[in-house]
């Protein structure tokens, strides 16, 4: 299996991501190229800190570059730099720009069709993090137009890498945020900023020893949609390391690193317990069905069978893991006549999933995304097929094959 692990010690930003990506993919000037924004200029150059060399990303807009500002104590390290952070923040002043008019934006980029829906999912997410930031609908969000171009940048840009890099599987770091404040077009902000704050949740995080803004909401938004699975790197062999640079200089390497490596999936253990039935009502059996995957079987199913002196029955069978397995039994005896159980120990090997949200001509749809061994497949989830159908006053069937 092929392992993406981001290494966030000094945090997440959509350039520093960008930048240590491009170091895992050939002719990376050439793919990056291919994100024609207005206006915008995207520069790989090389850059080392504390005497580690590795590759910097510069985002221009029509020759500005999206600053933020750290508020600390001034120190030799600190005083007076700009952070490479970025804020594409709601705000009141120069010219703004929406999430519909973003989506349109990276529609007409001329990349694959699925980096299009991933970025504008993982731009979603940005705006839907400032509207609870701001405590406003996501429609009324407006972001400052250089912000907005930069962020469409970074996160166009590791879309595009990702998908060419195409791992089977994606684990971050705990997350380092930095603490402090940061100065941006609202004020003084803590660190970490409500959007990554709330972007954050569910991700394990840490303020670490660095006074500043690590995490940025960008960052933390690409985080959060692609990160599989979080924690220390797991047993693998290393084939590449990128090394993505952050413009400011810490007492630590300001940087963050992305490893490509191949590991062995080890079969997951299950148990499979079963037992004949020929005394339960269909409504009986139905019930015991649900229930026993209420109570977390992974898996419930019912096989019609011929018992003794030919009389018909249903083989109840019941997947569960080996943790689970006296709670099974327990319900399968509580719920079902059976006098006895039988239990097999299998070996289950299993694709990688998560749920993905995309963005069709139809409306908003959710994914189950499956990937690993060589293979990945996409369904969209029937309840949203179903709410559009039913919308649009159309055939169910037509929705599902204009989705393939």
């Amino acid at each position: 299996m092929k392992i993406l692990y981001l290494e966030c010690n000094m945090g997440a930003a959509g350039d520093m991501l960008t930048a240590a990506l491009s170091e895992l993919v050939p002719d990376a000037d050439a793919l990056l190229a291919q994100i024609r924004l207005p206006g915008v200029q995207i520069t790989r150059h090389p850059a080392d800190r504390c005497g580690i060399h590795g590759t910097q990303i510069t985002v221009t807009v029509n020759g500005e570059e999206e600053e933020s500002r750290d508020v600390h104590a001034a120190s030799p390290l600190h005083g007076g730099h700009t952070h490479e952070h970025d804020h594409p923040a709601h705000t009141h002043h120069h010219h703004h720009t929406t999430l519909h008019e973003i989506t349109h934006l990276i529609r007409s980029l001329p990349v694959p069709a699925q980096v299009q829906e991933d970025a504008i999912a993982v731009y979603r997410l940005l705006a839907e993090a400032e509207s609870h930031a701001h405590n406003c609908p996501v429609e009324e969000i407006h972001f400052h137009e250089v912000g907005a171009l930069d962020a469409v940048a970074d996160i166009t840009a590791v879309c595009l890498l990702i998908r060419t890099i195409a791992p089977d599987k994606i684990v971050c770091s705990p997350v380092c945020t930095g603490w402090g404040q940061v100065q941006c077009a609202h004020g003084i902000l803590p660190v970490p900023a409500p959007a990554a704050a709330w972007l954050l949740q569910g991700l394990p995080v840490y303020a670490g020893q660095t006074e500043g803004e690590l995490c940025t909401p960008t960052g933390a938004a690409l985080l959060r949609y692609f990160a599989q699975g979080s924690g220390n790197m797991p047993v693998m062999q290393i084939m590449q390391t990128g090394y993505g640079m952050g413009k400011k200089e810490f007492a630590a390497a300001n940087c963050l690193r992305a490893f490509i490596g191949e590991t062995e999936t080890a079969p997951e253990a299950v148990c499979e317990l079963k037992c004949d039935l020929d005394d339960m009502t269909g409504e009986q059996l139905g019930y015991a069905v649900t229930h026993l995957l209420g109570a977390g079987a992974l898996d419930v199913f019912t096989t019609p069978i011929g018992m003794k002196k030919n009389r018909p029955g249903i083989l109840l069978t019941v997947l569960c893991t080996q943790a689970q397995r006296e709670q099974m039994v327990q319900e399968i005896f509580r719920h079902t006549t059976t006098l006895g159980i039988r239990e097999t120990v299998c070996r289950r090997y299993v694709l990688d999933r998560r749920e993905t949200i995309r963005e069709t001509p139809q409306g908003t749809v959710r994914c189950k995304e499956a990937t690993g061994y060589g293979v990945t497949r996409c369904k969209p989830e029937f309840e949203d097929l179903a709410a559009l159908a039913e919308k649009q006053d159309s055939s169910l069937l037509d929705l599902a094959g204009s989705w393939r």
